[in-house]
């Protein structure tokens, strides 16, 4: 604010809660893509975000995920460039 004057305007302020930890590593990133890139589960005609945060915990990938994350995840690695099935 104004009233704070300009050291303030220049300097943040130390944040109040920690940052959160992140559960998504690299190795993480390569077994979500792999995971897209295959085929798939029986039934399905195509993966969808949530099908593919269900089954990355299911096989213990992470201990829980959003179908969010995995979307941030798969634009962030622009998987249908990775993937040879996927285009």
């Amino acid at each position: 604010m104004v009233k704070e004057g300009i050291e303030s305007a220049l300097n943040r302020k130390p944040s109040k809660t920690p940052p959160r930890q992140t559960i998504i590593d690299g190795e993480v990133e390569a077994k979500l893509i792999a995971l897209r890139c295959g085929e798939p589960p029986a039934g399905q005609a195509r993966w969808t975000l949530r099908l593919l945060a269900d089954i990355a915990v299911e096989l213990e990938i992470v201990p829980a995920i959003s179908h969010e994350t995995v979307r941030q995840v798969l634009k962030k690695t622009n998987s249908n460039l990775i993937c040879a099935r996927c285009m």
